[in-house]
Parts: structure tokens; sequence; C-alpha cells
């Protein structure tokens, strides 16, 4: 059962609080109810990036509050005597990781996992598409009216028989697998923790229908562990994908050393996770010094980069400021999630995508 369990059945039914940059729309609202009877609905807009909230929520409100669903703007513990859920619409949790509400109740967090791997993998592919095809030299020629023909056709290395490796096979990794076979590539899979078994390798959390690899079939092998990171680099990897959740044991875990063993193959990295997962001055250094061959990087370490910081006149890297998961189908599939998860508090079962606060993801 789901930490903080059903609290509809006495109480005459979940109080649902929005605090997000939209409002949901009516004829969403009233689908609530065939999943969760006798639910109320209030939402507030706030701004998207907003810490606080709104002040003018009086505290009898706060105290019926019973789910929420929200990002960066969380009450105090004291406030919320009976929230049991709080949905958020990010894929991490790390901004809440030392907030009381967050690490000192028992209240059940759950992210947005399976909101983002179509568009965030069509980032890495096109991001990795362009630098292999040579798009962005031929796009500085168009600005110059330039009809450059190429010297002959072995300067394009198309995706058949490539080998990517998935440093965190997540939602978004599975995704990113599916594409990947697509393009007639190889698959290795890396795991924090062991995935020995077929049942092991599937994943339960949100996804679309018809996509990522909810039966982890797509890898031809899995790594996992400390032990076994440097093998997976060391496995002949044309293209690293880095997806993995910013915790303390994701930080640094990309060195100078981690790039000098990428050099077996010259691989492309791309890094969709977070920025602190690379040492950004070794990831500078592999790059001047052709170590890798190229980088895609939608997250950075610092975030936001300054505008003097040498990572932007970096060759060979392309950078994007977070965007990845930017999408039209964004506040929708998060809706999808949340209509599910009250369902399930209903029910008493299980939350999909729910943080285990132990492990911060």
């Amino acid at each position: 059962m789901a930490s903080g369990g059903a609290a509809d059945s006495s109480s005459g039914g979940q109080v649902l609080l929005f605090l997000t940059p939209y409002s949901p729309p009516l004829q969403y609202i009233a689908s609530l109810e065939r999943v969760s009877p006798g639910i109320r609905v209030i939402s507030r807009q706030i701004p998207m990036y907003a810490t606080e909230v709104p002040s003018d929520i009086s505290p009898e409100t706060w105290k019926s509050v019973t789910a929420l669903l929200t990002w960066k703007a969380l009450p105090k513990k004291e406030q919320v005597p009976n929230l049991r859920y709080v949905q958020l619409i990010s894929a991490g949790c790390n901004h809440l990781s030392e907030l009381p509400v967050f690490k000192e109740t028992d209240i059940a967090y759950c992210t947005a996992n399976g909101v983002h791997p179509p568009q965030i993998t069509e980032w890495v592919f096109s991001t990795f598409l362009l630098f292999q095809h040579h798009i962005p030299e031929h796009l500085e020629n168009q600005k110059l009216g330039k009809w450059i023909d190429p010297p002959s056709d072995e300067g394009v290395e198309d995706a058949v028989g490539l080998r990517v490796g998935i440093l965190g096979y997540g939602c978004i990794g599975r995704q990113c697998a599916r594409v990947a076979k697509a393009f007639g590539m190889d698959v290795y899979a890396y795991t924090l923790h062991e995935r020995a078994t077929p049942e092991s390798r599937k994943d339960e959390s949100f996804t679309e229908p018809g996509l990522g690899d909810p039966e982890g079939i797509f890898p031809s092998r899995w790594f996992f562990g400390d032990k076994q990171l440097n093998d997976f680099l060391g496995s002949g990897l044309d293209l690293l994908i880095i997806t993995l959740p910013g915790t303390t044991k994701t930080k640094g875990l990309i060195t100078k050393t981690q790039f000098e063993i990428l050099s077996k193959k010259k691989a492309f990295v791309s890094n969709v996770g977070r920025g602190t997962i690379i040492n950004t001055d070794d990831l500078v250094s592999a790059l001047e010094n052709g170590k890798i061959r190229g980088a895609s990087l939608d997250v950075t370490d610092p975030e936001p980069l300054p505008a003097d910081h040498k990572l932007w006149k970096t060759p060979n890297a392309i950078i994007t400021p977070h965007t990845s998961g930017i999408s039209d189908h964004y506040s929708e599939r998060v809706m999808k999630i949340l209509a599910y998860n009250l369902s399930r508090l209903h029910e008493g079962k299980d939350l999909i995508n729910q943080v285990d606060k132990s492990l911060g993801y």
C-alpha cells in the first residue's frame, strides 16, 4: 500500500490542490470523480518557477488538502496534516531533498516519469544526428550563401551498427533504446542496481502506449553498480546517453578517468540527466583534446551556464538551456499520471512513480 494509504472513504473524498502555471480543464476535473468519488478540486495558477505557495490560501484549506499537484512550491509540513500524496510535474525531486515536508513526513511523492521520454529522446537523437551529418556546419554555410561539396563519402557515419550505451535505464533511457533499435543500433544498459533476471528488468513507471521498453528487452548487455561502470564505458560505445538523476551518488560520476575510457571509440556524449554528473572541466579538456568526438548538453554544471564560461566556445559541443523536456503534451501527460494515481490511492494500491526517499529518486 502506498505510504499515507487511502484517505477518502471516511472524509467524503480527496481534496486535490493544483499549484501549477495552468488551470485543469473542466472536463478533466469532472473525469476525476469517476476515479476518486467525492473528490474536491482547488486550482491556483502560480508562475512556472515559483517556490513559494500563495499566501492567501487559508489554514483551513491547507488542513483539508489530501493531494497536491506542484513543482517547486511546497507548504510547510505543519500546514498540511492530512496531505497524503504529492504529484510533482518534474522527473526529478532533488530540489525538495532538504525540505522538512519531504524528508520528515511519510507523504508519498511521485515524479512525472514517463512525461518526458518522447521529446527528450527526439532531442538526444536530433542533436547526435546533427553532429554526425555536420548540419551545424551546413547551416553556417547557408548563412554565407556557400555551396560546398564534401571531399568524399567518408565524412558521415550513419547510425547502423553503432553501439549506444544508456547510463540510467529508466523511462527516458528505455525510449532512447527503442529509437536506437529502429536506427539499427546495438544497445547496452547501465543501472545503479543489478537487474539480473527478466522480471527485474521490467519497468512499471508511466509509459505512453507503444513507447519505451517496459519489458526490458532491447539491451543486448546489462551492467550495474560502481564496479561495472568503467567496464560499461569501455565496452566500445559510439554514443553515451546519460539519463541518471542528480543525487549524491551520481555527482561527479564522469571525470577524466571515464573520458579516457570513452576515448577508445571517441564516443559522442549526450547528457539529459543532470549537469553535476559530469565534471565540467574534465569535459572541456576531453573535447579540446579529442578524447570524445563531441557532446550534446541540455544540462550543465554550473546551471545556468554563465555567459563567459569556456564551455560555450568549446569545440564540438551542442548546448541547450535545459529545454529537451519541453512539449505541448507535457501537462496532458502529467494529468494522466495524476488521475491514475488518484484512482490507485482511492483503491488503496501502490502508487506509480513513487520516490524512494532513501535513494533520492
